[in-house]
């Protein structure tokens, strides 16, 4: 998930606890990112970018 988000593992799980980052799924002793969730998140970002820009 860091390369995807260019995110250290620390800011993924603070943006987590602020709400402004898709929860994990615990699977086990870890955790996975559903794919469909960060992408939405990442055009949501776009998204916003794009609008500030017109």
């Amino acid at each position: 998930m860091q390369k995807r988000t260019a995110l250290s593992r620390s800011s993924i799980y603070a943006k987590v606890a602020e709400g402004t980052f898709p929860r994990p799924v615990k699977r086990g002793s870890s955790s996975v990112w559903v794919d469909t969730e960060v992408q939405a998140w990442i055009d949501s970002l776009i998204a916003s970018r794009d609008q500030r820009a017109a």
